[in-house]
């Protein structure tokens, strides 16, 4: 006959430590999404506006100093219309969001819209702060 073992196999995990890992790295990830925002400083103007549905799109800057920014990446406003070319077969329904600081001169931004549009872009959005408590207006 078989002796039979007075001893076990403990077929039990212990996930304690899994599940304080776990909520560590969430933890740390709730605290750092705010500040993981990217793209080029810029001071946007205050307006009230209506929520909207943002869709992805190509967003281009236009900093103080007028320089143009595609998405992170700096570029000179002759090669804007090779940037948006990659977009060329969406064009119709693809979004491009316009950032402009405050200071820069409505001439120059309307430039930027006309170059933008001369690329068949019809639905050019510009963006806005909307946090009208944050910053005391003049």
């Amino acid at each position: 006959m078989r002796r039979r073992s007075s001893y076990r196999g403990f077929s039990e995990i212990n996930i304690t430590s899994l599940v304080d890992i776990s909520l560590c790295l969430l933890i740390i990830f709730i605290l750092t999404a705010p500040y993981m925002q990217g793209g080029v400083e810029v001071n946007l103007p205050q307006a009230e506006t209506r929520e909207v549905v943002v869709e992805e799109g190509p967003v281009i800057t236009v900093t103080k100093e007028r320089a143009l920014h595609f998405d992170d990446a700096p570029i000179a406003m002759t090669d804007l219309a090779a940037r948006l070319g990659v977009f060329a077969d969406r064009r119709a329904t693809l979004p491009v969001y316009l950032r402009a600081d405050e200071d820069v001169p409505y001439g120059f931004v309307l430039q930027v819209m006309a170059a933008i549009e001369k690329e068949g872009f019809s639905n050019l959005s510009l963006v806005a702060d909307q946090d009208l408590g944050e910053r005391k207006r003049p």
